[in-house]
């Protein structure tokens, strides 16, 4: 159940993807513009292969992937567990933040850096967002990410995640002075 006080605070959204804003850049052949994805955002199954590696050693691999899609926003990718070593990886009990859209979060850390987040997940997601339950997203800003082979460029700003590729086109939330978006 969504609490009424995150009802509200949702009515504020401008950019829902309906309209391209003035400023948003225009796809060339074979580009997404960022400003056609949804809010709330869209939750689907990505064909692609996403990748995640920590200095050379793979942490994710897997072409299951979940891939979300909000307005002003790259794509964020949630594994699934059985594609993750989490082997690799150790909970941040301290650390959790609760998202508007898909609720509470928690976070993850490399064993060999205990105290930075390089992914969290949604262990009891808003009804919505039921299929992220237990799927991880990785951080490209702090992991080096791969979509279908491309290494991707972290979304701007660090506290977003999204992942870059060739096919988007912004500009990206994040970026200075973006924060109402």
């Amino acid at each position: 159940m969504v609490p009424e006080w995150i009802l509200k605070s949702r009515e504020k959204w401008q950019y829902t993807g309906e309209t391209r804003p003035p400023f948003a850049d225009q796809p060339k052949t074979g580009q997404r513009s960022v400003w056609d994805f949804p809010r709330p955002p869209a939750l689907a199954h990505s064909p692609k292969e996403v990748e995640v590696r920590s200095s050379g050693v793979q942490l994710a691999r897997s072409s299951k992937a979940l891939e979300l899609l909000e307005t002003a926003s790259p794509p964020t990718y949630y594994v699934p567990p059985e594609d993750i070593v989490f082997d690799l990886l150790v909970p941040l009990p301290k650390r959790s933040s609760l998202c508007e859209w898909k609720g509470k979060a928690i976070y993850w850390a490399l064993k060999e850096a205990p105290n930075k987040a390089v992914a969290w997940s949604y262990p009891t997601p808003f009804e919505v967002y039921e299929p992220l339950r237990d799927h991880v997203a990785f951080y490209p800003q702090n992991l080096d990410c791969f979509l279908n082979g491309e290494k991707v460029i972290p979304q701007p700003g660090g506290f977003y995640a999204g992942w870059i590729t060739d096919d988007l086109c912004g500009p990206f939330k994040g970026e200075s002075g973006t924060g109402h978006w």
